[in-house]
C-alpha cells in the first residue's frame, strides 16, 4: 500500500501553498500528492481556483521523490494533444513521477461553458481522447480519423520518461459499470460513491468493484486501486483495504467542512501505516 494526500486547487490551496505542502508531504514520508482538476467549481464557496497544470508544475519542482498528478482531468473538455504535451513535459520535469488521472467530469465544469452534456457522446470523446493521448506519448507519427478528432501525421517529443507510458488511472462512481469497463483498459481505478462526492468505498464495495474490473481485463499487468479517506478517524483499517485489493490510500479533504489548517493536522500525523 502507498499513501498520498489529495487536495483541491481552490481557496486556500493556491499554487504557492501547494508547492509548500508538497515539500512537507514528501518530508513526512507520504508517497504522493494528487490534486483536483476543475476549471470553475471550487466546492468551498471561495470562487478562487488555480490552474491544475500550473499547480502540478510547482509540485514537480518542489519535490524529488513523491508521485503526483491530476485526479481527475475531465478529458472531454480538453484538447488531447495539449494534455499529452503537458503531461509528457511534467513527466520529464519530474524524472518520471507523474500519474495521469482521467474521468468523465461533472456538470458543474461543463454546462456553464456550453460543453457537452452528460451522455454517450461525452463518454465516447473521453475514450477517443485517451487513445490519442497515449498515441502522442509514443513519439511516433499519429494518424487518426475518429468520431471526434482528426490528426494527420502529428508527432510529439520529448516523450515521457516512463515506459510503456505514464500510468493512467480512470475514475467513476460505483456501482455504475461503464466507468469500470473503461478502467479495465488502463492502469488503475479511482472509485467514489455516486451519492457522496468526497466519500470512497468500503472495503467490501471496493472488492466488488475490483472483481468487476478484473472480469473485464485482458492482462495480468499490475493494476492500481485507489481508496479515498475523508474522515479523520477511518471506519476501516489499512489492512482491510489491502485485503480488498487497494494499492493506494488517499487521505482527502472536503474544503467545505475542513480548513487547510485542520487538514494539515491529519497530514502531519504521517501515513497511517
Amino acid at each position: 500500500m502507498r499513501f498520498a494526500i489529495y487536495v483541491p486547487t481552490a481557496g486556500e490551496y493556491d499554487v504557492a501553498t501547494l508547492a509548500e505542502l508538497a515539500r512537507e508531504v514528501e518530508e513526512l514520508g507520504w508517497d504522493g500528492l494528487f490534486v483536483w482538476d476543475n476549471i470553475l467549481a471550487t466546492f468551498d464557496g471561495s470562487g478562487v481556483l488555480a490552474d491544475t497544470t500550473v499547480a502540478l508544475s510547482a509540485i514537480a519542482l518542489a519535490t524529488q521523490r513523491i508521485h503526483f498528478g491530476p485526479l481527475v482531468t475531465p478529458l472531454a473538455r480538453r484538447r488531447p494533444w495539449k494534455v499529452a504535451k503537458e503531461m509528457a513535459t511534467l513527466d520529464v520535469l519530474s524524472g518520471g513521477r507523474l500519474i495521469f488521472g482521467a474521468g468523465y467530469g461533472g456538470t458543474w465544469d461543463f454546462a456553464p461553458l456550453g460543453e457537452l452534456p452528460p451522455g454517450r457522446e461525452r463518454a465516447s470523446m473521453l475514450d477517443e481522447a485517451l487513445d490519442l493521448v497515449t498515441a502522442f506519448w509514443s513519439g511516433a507519427d499519429v494518424h487518426h480519423d475518429g468520431e471526434h478528432f482528426t490528426v494527420d501525421g502529428a508527432r510529439m517529443v520529448p516523450t515521457p520518461v516512463q515506459r510503456p507510458r505514464i500510468p493512467i488511472w480512470t475514475a467513476g462512481y460505483w456501482p455504475g459499470t461503464t466507468p469500470f469497463r473503461r478502467a479495465a483498459r488502463w492502469d488503475g481505478m479511482a472509485p467514489l460513491r455516486k451519492e457522496h462526492l468526497f466519500q470512497g468505498l468500503s472495503p467490501t464495495e471496493l472488492a466488488a468493484c475490483l472483481a468487476y474490473v478484473r472480469s473485464h481485463r485482458s492482462t495480468d499487468e499490475p493494476f492500481d486501486v485507489v481508496s479515498f479517506h475523508t474522515e479523520p478517524q477511518p471506519r476501516h483499517s489499512v489492512a482491510e483495504y489491502e485485503e480488498a485489493g487497494a494499492t493506494w490510500w488517499l487521505e482527502s479533504t472536503n474544503p467545505a467542512t475542513e480548513s487547510l489548517a485542520e487538514f494539515r493536522i491529519r497530514i502531519r500525523h504521517g501515513p497511517p501505516k
